[in-house]
């Protein structure tokens, strides 16, 4: 039971304020503060430095300060506060800024494009690209116009509302695409290359467009299909065929437990009957693993071993679980017996601060389960580069199953440090996050930068709409050989 709720909490995020008195920040004082709450506190650190070398993140540390002192302004600062983060990893770290200083951000300004050639010059294409005009899921549009190499947006008014708050930049450098999407007063969000869904849709990371010029009259069936689980905020389970049933988990946030053990519960019999499961996660959120746990027995053909956590106790650190016990704020989250529970842990962890402790007793814990179901005979999970933390811990329990194979890309690689905790900056500038606990895998297996790598590889020439056909007819020919 303490291991379980281990794994719950991995997804709780807090925040502790760092307030201090009036005073003045500059970005020299910023990376002062960034430095040494980051290495007094971040469970991953020491792993870092041991793996990279001291000389490494000296070299890396005199190359930060070098440029912090030409940072003029506040965000200037921030992408170099950010950049000295990456020498760590690329999960579960990173600085933020807050609303006050994102609200200083520059907004993006339109591509100057005459509105009327630009509707002849997309009705006469007869190559269907990122060119065009497109509308996001609420109702904003935006027109994408190709400038040299680049594809940028112009603003476009629609029935006399508000301009779209929405902006892009698709550019290619050395063969390699880039998509940075600003959105008001937010962080940009960057990914990789546009995929094209079909003709009239176009997927960047998170985001859906629609093209509403020039559109062409288009009807297949896995679109609507991929749209519809692209978009789904809920789990739902529905049948492919009379041997395959596709469950669709969106999000294994803690939120989403009651909705996913529901969905189980309705189609129990209808699972245990039928031959082969498909199971996508695509894109998901992380979340808890207790929101996994009933789906694991449908699974499991042996016993599921899963390797532990251990924090790094210090006095920032184990405030976490002393909030979960006392603060009010989260006595409607946890019930008695459970903020006791957290109460040990602080004690525990405060009896040994600045080291590394397992709070469960055990390296190891190991699922059991007396019934092996005959059905589904076979599992195919859909992964992405979108599945980190929860996502990645749940396959690597699945993937222990005879029965499981994964299907897809390989996934971020955000696993090995988790519990992230957050800290402001004295001026409130920045708001860090950072990692409080590491996997006892390390160094032995680990999955940060990585990834999950899938059984099957799902190459750019399958498009990502047609996956779960492709993943079907795998199951299929397997089950009938």
């Amino acid at each position: 039971m303490k291991i379980r709720l281990l794994l719950l909490i991995t997804v709780i995020v807090c925040t502790y304020s760092a307030h201090g008195q009036s005073q003045t920040c500059t970005c020299e004082s910023n990376f002062a503060w960034l430095k040494s709450t980051f290495e007094e506190n971040d469970a991953g650190f020491q792993y870092a430095i041991d793996t990279k070398g001291q000389s490494a993140y000296t070299a890396h540390n005199q190359a930060t300060i070098e440029k912090i002192q030409t940072a003029t302004t506040t965000i200037e600062c921030l992408e170099l506060l950010s950049e000295w983060l990456t020498f760590f990893r690329l999960g579960h770290i990173g600085i933020e800024p807050s609303l006050r200083v994102l609200q200083t951000i520059p907004q993006t300004k339109d591509c100057a494009v005459n509105f009327a050639e630009f509707e002849q010059y997309i009705a006469a294409k007869t190559e269907f690209d990122y060119e065009g005009i497109w509308e996001e899921i609420d109702n904003q549009y935006i027109g994408i116009r190709k400038v040299g190499n680049d594809y940028v947006d112009f603003t476009i008014n629609s029935d006399g509302g508000q301009a779209s708050q929405l902006k892009l930049k698709i550019q290619q450098q050395n063969e390699k695409w880039e998509t940075t999407v600003f959105r008001h007063n937010r962080k940009p969000e960057v990914s990789g290359k546009p995929e094209l869904i079909g003709k009239n849709y176009l997927q960047i990371g998170r985001l859906m467009l629609k093209r509403t010029q020039p559109a062409v009259e288009e009807h297949d069936v896995n679109i609507d299909k991929y749209l519809q689980s692209f978009h789904a905020s809920m789990p739902y389970l529905e049948e492919l065929n009379a041997t395959t049933l596709y469950l669709r988990i969106p999000s294994f946030d803690q939120s989403q437990k009651t909705l996913i053990d529901s969905v189980l519960r309705a189609n129990r019999d209808k699972i245990l009957k039928t031959k082969n499961l498909i199971i996508d996660i695509r894109n998901g959120t992380g979340g808890s693993d207790n929101s996994y746990a009933e789906l694991l027995p449908f699974l499991y053909t042996n016993p599921i071993r899963t390797v532990g956590v251990e924090f790094l106790s210090t006095a920032l650190n184990n405030r976490r679980f002393w909030e979960f016990a006392n603060s009010p704020a989260y006595h409607d989250v946890f019930d008695e017996n459970t903020r006791n529970l957290f109460n040990e842990y602080y004690e525990q962890l405060q009896s040994r601060l600045g080291k590394f402790v397992n709070l469960s007793g055990d390296a190891v814990s190991v699922f059991h389960q007396d019934t092996v179901y005959e059905y589904p005979k076979q599992v195919g999970i859909i992964i992405n580069q979108g599945n980190g933390s929860t996502d990645e811990q749940f396959l690597l329990s699945a993937k222990q199953s005879t029965k499981v194979k994964l299907f897809g890309s390989p996934t971020m690689g955000v696993l090995d440090i988790s519990n992230m905790y957050s800290i402001s900056s004295p001026c409130e500038d920045f708001t860090l996050w950072y990692g409080l606990s590491r996997s006892l895998r390390i160094p032995y297996m680990t999955i940060d930068g990585i990834g999950i790598q899938p059984d099957y590889y799902l190459d750019k020439t399958i498009p990502s709409y047609k996956w779960v056909d492709f993943v079907n007819e795998i199951l299929e020919g397997t089950s009938n050989n």
